[in-house]
């Protein structure tokens, strides 16, 4: 889970639990004012379980809401039979449209639909519970049914959310897999003109230094294992149950790329350490890539920035790859940075055995990072 994702959801249960201790208070006095000041002990533990379960709706939420709807049902009886306030009070009753609105939101269909059906029959339930009023639909029950409402609208519109957000990442990731098929192609010519011409080579070889041919004959064996692995991790990402990463050169140099942005965006400097061409060829296109998603996302999301540093560099686990700028600190940019663009860039470090991280900086700006481990040449 990103750290925005972290924070939102702590947000979250902050506003929560301040909300909630508010109607615990206005339901305590509201009691004692009107039933005595006992009344409102038993309301107000039951408000207090139901609420624990909210805060901890994140570890089940199936569970847990299933455990508060039936609590909330025990109170209503209880309350009635033992002729106490009528249930559930607005503390309860928040605590139970936070469970049933993240149930609507996240669990399957047919138990997301049952618990919004088991909110519904205890709003009834209430209803039936509550003493004679003279507008015959009670305060408690009012309460309780726009509450229900509240919490299935503001569920299912999430819901709705995650859905589109799931279907726009996974056309990403399609799209991802269309670009590789037509990649794979390149692979396929890079790797094999290389095996040809060593084969070529070893016929001289054996002719003239029958000595070097078995050395010849292992590159031509190393250049085959390449080639072949690098196939595989065309063809895993174009798989749907396992997304691998590019493996063909990418038609522009790091230098042209970084020029073209630099007559549009803000001054970029470029650290290359090594050359490219001493890499594999789908460590290549995934380091072009990472750093055209990272310039695209400054000259969108980052406007004022005044400078951006790409930086690539080899160390004991691979390649590194850093894209940071210094824009000054935006609100704007917590929504779209690390939107679907980098979908498609995460998945192929990951397939390649590298990860990537995409976040604020201490010092102010962005950066993007990322580590992609380069093969062994060793032959077998």
């Amino acid at each position: 889970m990103r750290i925005w994702d972290r924070l939102a959801g702590a947000a979250a249960d902050l506003g929560f639990a301040v909300a909630f201790l508010v109607a615990f208070a206005v339901e305590a006095v509201a009691v004692a004012q009107s039933w005595g000041a006992g009344y409102w002990l038993f309301g107000g533990l039951a408000a207090l379980v139901v609420g624990g379960f909210a805060l901890l709706r994140r570890w089940h939420r199936g569970g847990l809401a299933a455990a508060g709807l039936v609590a909330a049902a025990v109170t209503v009886l209880v309350a009635r039979l033992a002729h106490l306030p009528a249930e559930p009070g607005p503390a309860l009753a928040l605590a139970l449209a936070v469970l049933v609105g993240a149930a609507v939101r996240t669990l399957p269909p047919v138990p997301a639909g049952a618990v919004g059906a088991a909110g519904l029959a205890l709003v009834v339930g209430s209803q039936l519970a509550a003493r004679p009023s003279p507008s015959g639909i009670s305060s408690v029950a009012a309460l309780t049914g726009l509450a229900w409402l509240a919490a299935v609208a503001v569920g299912l519109s999430l819901r709705l959310v995650d859905a589109r957000n799931q279907a726009t990442a996974e056309r990403v990731r399609q799209d991802e897999r269309l670009e590789l098929a037509r990649e794979l192609h390149d692979v396929v010519a890079h790797h094999v003109t290389g095996i040809v011409v060593q084969a070529q080579a070893a016929q001289l070889v054996a002719g003239r230094h029958p000595e070097k041919l078995p050395a010849t004959l292992a590159g031509i064996e190393l250049a085959g294992s390449e080639a072949l692995a690098a196939m595989r991790r065309v063809v895993g990402l174009l798989r749907d149950t396992a997304d691998a990463a590019p493996a063909s050169p990418g038609p522009e140099q790091l230098g042209a790329l970084v020029e073209r942005f630099d007559r549009h965006g803000p001054p970029v400097r470029l650290r290359l350490a090594e050359p490219p061409a001493q890499w594999p060829p789908e460590v290549t296109t995934t380091v072009y890539r990472i750093v055209q998603e990272a310039l695209t996302n400054v000259s969108r999301h980052a406007p004022h920035a005044r400078s951006v540093t790409v930086t690539v560099d080899r160390d004991a686990d691979g390649i590194v790859v850093e894209v940071v700028d210094d824009a000054p600190p935006a609100p704007a940019r917590k929504g779209h940075r690390g939107g679907y663009g980098l979908i498609g860039m995460r998945e192929r470090v990951q397939t390649l055995g590298g990860t990537l991280r995409a976040g604020p900086r201490a010092a102010g700006g962005w950066s993007v990072l990322a580590t992609l481990p380069l093969p062994s040449r060793t032959a077998r």
